[in-house]
């Protein structure tokens, strides 16, 4: 082996041990520095989903419970995400109001978890960008305990390294088996494109790719000391993939069932609206919706007044905001433009409002891990079409005391049946459905999330908070 080699194997070598080294003393300086505090890694505090309400239910819960422990979250918004903004943010769109405003730790590297930064084998880019931004989070701060409210599964052994208790509530798991099902028999959707789907060794290469995935998935979620979910169909793929049943929890998120309980079930039917509350991404299928509006349009009783259609939801970047402009020249080709508004990154007062109008709510995911908005829905008096899949189907839309509370759909014909049964349903009949379903919607309310939140904190958090 000639000289030179030796000296680039010894250089590289040294280098290794070197970077070794200083990842080692910079996780013992942290450890040495761990404050008395929980540390809620959402580096997206901006997307006005049901995850955010989440976050700030779950904030509000560990004010309450545990007062001697400061409350910091960890965000890669930089405008608007003061303590006093997000304070302000909590109660103005969700009508959270924290016992005191938290502190703030900004992250500079979110790109690493961006969709947009791996056109490519996006699942495994932004788990393992979230270990670098998980590093860097601990890094600025490390706190007893380590809550993530966003997903990233990859970030629970860098925490446990840095010394934390890792605690997650999943909304849903980043892969599940059902997406293995769907590669191997080749169904197109927004999450395996059609280019693969019709190739059978793009979809052989992407089974192995899954696989491996879900495998890596399985080692990174078992190191949760507590794995919180938000549904049957959640809890049951994650039972699976974790292989950590004893440290599951099913808990409801949380829905404020209470104001919109107020709201009067009477409504105008001059003219019948229908809402649709969901954030402009490509796994809410709303072009699906309005397809299904349009013929409805066509096939329910003429003597009817004609209903509109409100989109409300929020855009979290350009790719939304391009989604939502395809939305608007969709309804002027199914010639509805007319007949459908939209409202977008509303405050939660207004959301109330557009709620209580609406006499139907429609949601078309398929496998919604639990559907806060179809429970919104129900709450508020209006009667939810919801896609005939997991949290709406296993969890939500289930008869009350014997009433039906509303409709399951899955394809354009049986929404627009649906929506057809809502119009056409007479005033008596609607009343008693929306009545019943108001009743189950509050099994979902923020009283029992504060509730089964708390309970299964408990044990991780009152040895060392107590």
């Amino acid at each position: 082996m000639s000289s030179a080699i030796i000296w680039v194997l010894i250089s590289a070598t040294t280098i290794f041990l070197a970077l070794g080294l200083n990842l080692i003393l910079t996780v013992i300086g942290c450890r040495s520095n761990q404050k008395r505090a929980v540390g809620f890694f959402h580096p997206y505090t901006n997307d006005g989903g049901g995850g955010e309400r989440v976050l700030w239910c779950a904030i509000k819960a560990i004010q309450d419970e545990y007062p001697d422990l400061d409350c910091v979250i960890y965000t890669g918004d930089h405008r608007d995400a003061s303590p006093g903004s997000l304070y302000g943010r909590a109660f103005n769109r969700f009508g959270v109001k924290l016992l005191y405003p938290l502190k703030v730790v900004h992250l500079y590297k979110r790109r690493w978890v961006e969709e947009a930064t791996y056109p490519r084998f996006t699942m495994i880019g932004q788990s393992l960008g979230s270990v670098y931004l998980a590093w860097e989070a601990l890094c600025n701060f490390t706190p007893s305990y380590f809550v993530d409210t966003s997903g990233y599964a990859f970030t629970y052994p860098v925490a446990r390294m840095f010394g934390c208790k890792v605690i997650c509530y999943t909304h849903y798991p980043t892969i599940s088996l059902d997406m293995l099902s769907r590669v191997r028999g080749r169904n197109s959707m927004y999450n395996n494109d059609a280019s693969i789907a019709n190739s059978k060794l793009l979809s052989r290469g992407k089974i192995v790719y899954y696989t491996l995935f879900s495998w890596m998935y399985g080692i990174v979620g078992s190191c949760a000391h507590l794995a919180m979910v938000n549904s049957s169909w959640t809890k049951s793929h994650i039972e699976k993939l974790w292989g950590i049943s004893d440290r599951i929890k099913l808990v409801y998120p949380p829905c404020d069932t209470s104001r919109l309980q107020a709201l009067p079930l009477e409504r105008s039917m001059t003219p019948p609206k229908i809402i649709s509350v969901a954030q402009f991404r490509p796994e809410k299928a709303h072009p699906i919706q309005l397809e299904a509006f349009a013929v409805a349009l066509n096939t329910c009783d003429v003597n009817l007044a004609r209903p509109k259609l409100l989109f409300v939801g929020s855009c979290r970047n350009e790719a939304d905001e391009k989604r939502l402009q395809k939305l608007k020249n969709q309804a002027v080709r199914l010639n509805v433009a007319e007949d459908v508004e939209f409202h977008i990154n509303v405050m939660y007062s207004d959301l109330v409002m557009l709620l209580g109008g609406a006499v139907a709510g429609i949601h078309s995911m398929t496998d919604e891990h639990f559907g806060i908005c179809v429970v919104e829905y129900m709450a508020a008096g209006a009667i939810p079409i919801a896609h005939n899949s997991a949290g709406p189907k296993l969890d939500i839309v289930l008869a009350e005391d014997g009433v039906q509370t509303g409709f399951l759909a899955q394809n354009v014909h049986e929404y627009a049946e649906a929506i057809v049964k809502v119009l056409e349903m007479p005033e008596s009949e609607r009343l008693s459905m929306a009545a019943a379903a108001r009743n189950r919607a509050a099994r979902f309310s923020e009283d029992r999330f504060f509730d089964h939140f708390k309970a299964s904190l408990k044990p991780i958090m009152n040895p060392i908070s107590k």
